[in-house]
C-alpha cells in the first residue's frame, strides 16, 4: 500500500481525538474544489511514506496518539486498504476512514469486519444532476444514497461533510443535502478555501460571508443530531493573493 502522505499528530482531523493522518493517492473523482489534488492527480510526483516509518512512530507514541485518520484521494478504491487498516487495528489505535461514498460494497464490508471505528463521508451535492458537476465525474447518486444508508444505520460514530462552494451551493441546495442525509450524526459544513482550489477559476471566488454559512447551517439543524461549521478562521486569516 503506497502512502503518499503521514502527518504525525493532528488535533483537528478526528473531533476529540489525537490522531496521525494517513494519505493514500488517487480518486474515482475529479472535484474541480478539491484541495488535495496533488494526491489525485499527481500522486507519482509525491515521496511514498514507508509503512515501517509510519509503525515505528505509532508504536513509540501509544500514550499519545488515540486514532488513524485514513483519508486520500479516496482509500475505497484500495485493494491494499483492507490489510492497511488491520495492521492499524493490530498496533491498537482506532480507525478513523475519510471517504467519498462512490464504493458502499467496501463500505458494507468494512463494517461488517469492524474495520473502522469512526467514517466520515463528504456529500457533495444534493442527490441529482449537480452531482456529476460537483465532483467532477458522471455519478450515479444510488451509489452515494447507499453509502449515505450503510453509514446511518451501521451504528457507527460518523459524519457527513459538504464543502460549501459559491456556484455550487445554496441555502437551498444544503436543505436538499440535508433531506439526503437525515437521520446522521454530524454534520459539517466545510468552508472553501480558494487558494487551493483544483481548477484554477476556482481560486479566484470570494468564500461566503459568515452570516451566509451561518444561515445554511440554521437550514441544515434538524436533518443531524449536530449541524456545525468549519473553516471560518482559516478563510479569515488567509493572506491575500
Amino acid at each position: 500500500m503506497e502512502i503518499k502522505g503521514f502527518i504525525e499528530t493532528s488535533l483537528v482531523d478526528w473531533d476529540g481525538m489525537v490522531c496521525c493522518v494517513l494519505f493514500l493517492p488517487g480518486c474515482n473523482f475529479r472535484c474541480p474544489f478539491c484541495y488535495n489534488h496533488a494526491l489525485v492527480s499527481r500522486p507519482e510526483k509525491l515521496e511514498t511514506v514507508p509503512w515501517e516509518r509510519v509503525e515505528k512512530y505509532l508504536s513509540e507514541k501509544k500514550d499519545w496518539i488515540d486514532g488513524v485518520a485514513v483519508t486520500g484521494g479516496e482509500p475505497t478504491i484500495h485493494q491494499e486498504l483492507k490489510p492497511l487498516l488491520v495492521k492499524v487495528q493490530c498496533l491498537k489505535f482506532k480507525v478513523k476512514l475519510d471517504t467519498n461514498g462512490y464504493r458502499p460494497e467496501v463500505l458494507d464490508e468494512l463494517f461488517s469486519q469492524k474495520l473502522v471505528d469512526y467514517v466520515a463521508m463528504d456529500v457533495k451535492a444534493p442527490l441529482d444532476g449537480s452531482y456529476s458537476r460537483a465532483a467532477g465525474v458522471e455519478v450515479d447518486t444510488s451509489l452515494i444514497e447507499r453509502s449515505i444508508r450503510a453509514i446511518i444505520d451501521s451504528g457507527l460514530p460518523h459524519e457527513f461533510r459538504t464543502t460549501v462552494v459559491p456556484g455550487y451551493h445554496t441555502a437551498e441546495s444544503i436543505a436538499k443535502i440535508g433531506r439526503a442525509i437525515e437521520g446522521a450524526r454530524k454534520w459539517a459544513l466545510q468552508q472553501f478555501v480558494p487558494a487551493q482550489a483544483d481548477d484554477p477559476e476556482l481560486r479566484s471566488l470570494k468564500p461566503l460571508l459568515e452570516p451566509e454559512l451561518l444561515e445554511m447551517q440554521r437550514r441544515g439543524e434538524g436533518f443531524a443530531d449536530k449541524c456545525l461549521v468549519r473553516g471560518l478562521r482559516q478563510v479569515a486569516e488567509a493572506p491575500p493573493e
